[in-house]
């Protein structure tokens, strides 16, 4: 809180001393923040963040702070961003998005130095990859495997525009490489074949993990490969479905970054703000109210007895960071050899 602290006095100095002329009504008494996220943030932004930092800003500058946003699959938004969309923060699903963000001159600063205090690299959450299925689960779907059993129909979400989709691949992928290094030797043409035979199993491939779960819950397939946290929210309130929890399972962590190509110093330094905010014990709380693993306190996560125990866990760092998994799976296995039908 005191980088909070920090920052918000920087930024009245900015504002020319907002604070102190609360009962004028200005342009300059109000400020809009556009946010695009991938699209499982909607939620807990505009649920819980969105109001309490809106409240945090009120009760120190007298100055209103609205939230325009944004939320559809990850590659969409950074696409659209590319494009020239008008937008001051995005949180995004992979990693990637923020380099091809900084490729294309939409961010000067660099992601990794978010937030001010702590060490977490831009990362603002995470969330293993699970499985959803039917109440009952009627095809015995106990593990990714099961997954490619003749008869089910699975629904998966694009990976052209979907950053879910792409963990989702690395998720599946990697857990057979995880399971053969634990026997004695990692084995990379296992996870190949266990994709292959999966996809084979797709029937729907909708733009982003939201629209998947969507018409997953129409009653359209059998299971869906997706963030813990939608299917928490699919099984808590006693819906017609359960989580199945795979044995070895990838971690999605999720990067925040500021889109500051045409950004003045004063617009800067309330973005700075609101982007350290998503730090703070009040926005980890909302981030695991909605199922989200908080990144700053673990015992946020221990509280939460519904988080599953994965039991052998993996990140994007097993395979050697982004630019080698995208390479490596999303190209070299999903793309030339699944898609194209080798």
């Amino acid at each position: 809180m005191r980088a909070l602290v920090a920052v918000a006095l920087a930024c009245l100095l900015l504002l020319g001393g907002l604070a102190c002329r609360r009962q004028r009504e200005t342009a300059a008494s109000r400020a809009t923040i556009t946010v695009y996220g991938f699209s499982v943030v909607k939620e807990p932004l505009e649920q819980e963040i969105f109001p309490a930092f809106e409240k945090y800003w009120r009760e120190r500058t007298g100055q209103e702070v609205k939230f325009d946003h944004s939320f559809a699959g990850s590659e969409m938004i950074t696409n659209q961003i590319l494009s020239g969309v008008k937008a001051d923060l995005a949180i995004l699903s992979i990693e990637r998005d923020a380099e091809r963000l900084r490729d294309g001159k939409a961010t000067r600063s660099d992601w990794h130095d978010l937030p001010f205090a702590g060490n977490y690299r831009g990362i603002v959450n995470r969330t293993p990859f699970v499985i959803v299925v039917r109440k009952g689960n009627p095809k015995k779907i106990r593990d990714f495997e099961d997954l490619a059993k003749p008869g089910v129909k699975l629904i998966h979400p694009d990976p052209v525009s979907s950053g879910g989709a792409q963990w989702s691949l690395l998720a599946i992928y990697g857990s057979e490489v995880i399971k053969s290094k634990r026997r004695g030797r990692a084995d990379g043409a296992r996870g190949v074949d266990l994709v292959r035979r999966i996809w084979k199993n797709v029937i729907a491939t909708p733009g982003s993990a939201r629209e998947t779960r969507t018409q997953f819950e129409t009653g359209f397939g059998d299971a869906l490969v997706t963030y813990e946290l939608e299917a928490l929210q699919l099984t808590v309130g006693g819906g017609p479905f359960e989580m199945v929890t795979p044995q070895s399972t990838i971690f999605s962590e999720h990067p925040v970054v500021i889109i500051d190509r045409d950004m003045g110093p004063d617009k800067r330094a309330l973005v700075e703000l609101f982007a350290n905010f998503l730090w703070s014990e009040t926005a980890q709380r909302a981030w695991v109210k909605h199922y989200f693993r908080a990144v700053t306190d673990e015992r946020l996560n221990a509280a939460e007895a519904r988080f599953a125990r994965i039991a052998l866990p993996f990140t994007v760092a097993d395979f050697g960071g982004w630019g080698s998994a995208y390479r490596d799976v999303i190209e070299g296995v999903w793309k030339q050899q699944i898609q194209s039908g080798q």
